[in-house]
């Protein structure tokens, strides 16, 4: 992005890694997810290759949506993923019709729905708890709380310090966990999912986690104590989740460092098939969409 390879913004999800890994591990290619700007790591994690992910937001022709989506509108049926979205909070209401189509058709999937903190605060929210709830939707609501919406603070936008604690207003359960722990982010979604599987309607999902970034890729957080970034870029789920599987004996140094190269490579496979495939044909721009 920074050499003007991929078009558009960039909005990195660096730092907030364990909430994507620990709720789409619960779910089924059957499942479905709806997520924001910042949404690459839960579109990856919820099994979307990572070629025609790649050529996607680099704007190719066999990109996942034929180049038009680019890195805010990323979509995928075969993985599940309905879709990413740049406008805030418009994610929830869509999140609607996919759960109730589960419901109507007497299928066992569910929806999850990413959000940030600042989302919380639109209509859409409100009216998309109040609706999932009276509807009993097999719709799992996930807040990534990383304490800013775009450039403000949430203690200048919010008088509550928890999220979770509006779900009582809309009669459904909201847990509030470390969304930097990710074993705990996962045994969360598990209670969460088998809930809505089995008919009993929908959770609110609040992820306390951290933004080592700015909004946007480039972003010089001008407006960010440098403390709190400081403190921020302390917090590393990752590394903390290899130090417990070091710990604990489920893995060595050895296997956790061929893991990280094979990734390492695929990812510059992915590249460099992105760099290499044609661009998207502006003619095929307006193909999909309605008027």
């Amino acid at each position: 992005f920074a050499a003007g390879k991929i078009p558009g913004f960039i909005h990195v999800s660096i730092g907030q890694e364990a909430v994507a890994a620990g709720i789409c591990s619960c779910l089924t290619p059957a499942d479905t997810i709806f997520t924001t700007h910042r949404g690459h790591g839960h579109t990856l994690a919820k099994g979307m290759e990572l070629k025609p992910f790649m050529a996607e937001i680099f704007g190719r022709a066999n990109g996942a949506c034929g180049g038009n989506s680019g890195s805010m509108h990323v979509a995928s049926r075969e993985a599940g993923v309905g879709g990413a979205n740049g406008i805030v909070g418009a994610g929830l209401p869509i999140s609607l019709g996919s759960a109730f189509a589960s419901a109507f058709k007497g299928e066992d999937s569910v929806t999850a729905v990413f959000f940030g903190d600042g989302a919380s605060n639109q209509g859409t929210f409100h009216e998309s708890m109040n609706l999932a709830a009276l509807w009993n939707l097999p719709l799992i609501f996930v807040c990534e709380n990383n304490g800013w919406a775009q450039f403000t603070s949430q203690k200048s936008y919010m008088k509550i310090d928890s999220i979770a604690r509006r779900a009582e207003g809309y009669g459904m359960p909201g847990v509030l966990v470390d969304g930097e722990d990710v074993l705990k982010v996962r045994e969360t979604a598990r209670q969460a999912v088998a809930r809505a599987r089995a008919g009993e309607g929908p959770t609110l999902i609040e992820c306390k986690t951290q933004r080592w970034f700015g909004h946007y890729a480039g972003d010089p957080q001008k407006y960010r104590p440098a403390d709190d970034l400081e403190q921020s870029r302390n917090v590393d789920c990752i590394a903390n989740f290899e130090k417990f599987l070091l710990k604990s004996d489920h893995a060595d140094r050895d296997q956790l460092d061929a893991v990280s190269a094979r990734l390492r490579a695929e990812i510059d496979e992915a590249i460099a098939h992105a760099e290499a495939s044609p661009a998207a044909a502006t003619r095929r721009f307006l193909d999909d969409v309605y008027a």
